[in-house]
């Protein structure tokens, strides 16, 4: 009975460290993130004044994944800036592994009323 609750902590700890992990990737990528979507934002707002606030943040697995098939994974965050009476939310992906991040842009991805 003693090795049921052994195997118990054991998987217990390994979930917490990937979610430390998860937190921590998380954590290296907004200030990236927080940066690309502030220079788009200015230009798209036509603003210089502008104050980013993070609305989500998640990691996202890849797509495809398997023994002879692998993605990567990334960090996405929503962030919502607002500046010069304006608003707008955007969406940033930062890929693990990479120095930079890219903004989707603002709005909605399909348009579904055409």
């Amino acid at each position: 009975m003693s090795k049921a609750y052994i195997f118990l902590a054991l998987t217990a700890v390994g979930i917490s460290m990937g979610c430390a992990t998860q937190q921590q990737f998380l954590n290296s990528k907004q200030d990236t993130a927080i940066q690309t979507v502030l220079g788009r934002a200015q230009f798209e707002m036509n603003c210089q004044e502008v104050t980013p606030v993070v609305i989500s943040r998640e990691v996202v697995q890849p797509a495809l994944q398997g023994p002879y098939v692998g993605g990567i994974q990334r960090a996405e965050y929503t962030i919502g800036v607002t500046g010069c009476g304006k608003r707008s939310t955007f969406v940033v992906i930062c890929p693990e592994g990479g120095e930079g991040c890219y903004s989707t842009g603002s709005g909605a991805f399909h348009n579904w009323s055409q």
